[in-house]
């Protein structure tokens, strides 16, 4: 079962190892990243990301959905990492065990023209909003969420 979809452009980094898989009280990390599934040297550092105790997979989001979708998936605590709001938009679409969907650090990275600042931690692009506009009208909660001690915001708020 997904505990959480975070989107962040860093993707595994020390926050997310050390305080959000804690807070989920997960047993996996999921990376669903095309780029990152074919890189070995992103997988290395990924992995050496990754905190003692929790296992890591690094898929292509379809390989990554198609897990999910797995049987022995929904007994399994997984915490999902993306790195942008369209690939969280199609996990929640075709899985139907996403708790929520935390849009956390995007656009940071991104070099495309016309984004739209919606707060410090979110850049947008034309195609990265629709995808937002996308997952905020999903029945799940979708939120913006640094670090668990910061109050959750609805992303229709920040839209």
């Amino acid at each position: 079962m997904i505990e959480s979809i975070r989107v962040d452009d860093r993707l595994i980094h020390g926050q997310v190892a050390l305080v959000w898989s804690k807070e989920y009280g997960v047993t996996h990390i999921v990376v669903a990243n095309d780029a990152a599934s074919v890189n070995d040297v992103q997988q290395m550092t990924l992995k050496m990301a990754t905190p003692s105790g929790i296992k890591l997979l690094i898929k292509n989001v379809a390989d990554a959905i198609g897990v999910f979708n797995h049987p022995k998936a929904q007994e399994t605590k997984m915490f999902v990492l993306t790195n942008t709001i369209t690939d969280a938009l199609r996990i929640v679409e075709a899985c139907d065990t996403v708790k929520s969907v935390n849009v956390a650090n995007v656009g940071r990275f991104d070099r495309s023209e016309n984004k739209v600042t919606l707060n410090s931690c979110l850049l947008v692009n034309p195609e990265e909003m629709n995808s937002l506009r996308k997952l905020a009208e999903k029945d799940i909660p979708v939120f913006h969420q640094v670090i668990p001690s910061a109050a959750k915001v609805s992303v229709s708020k920040l839209i």
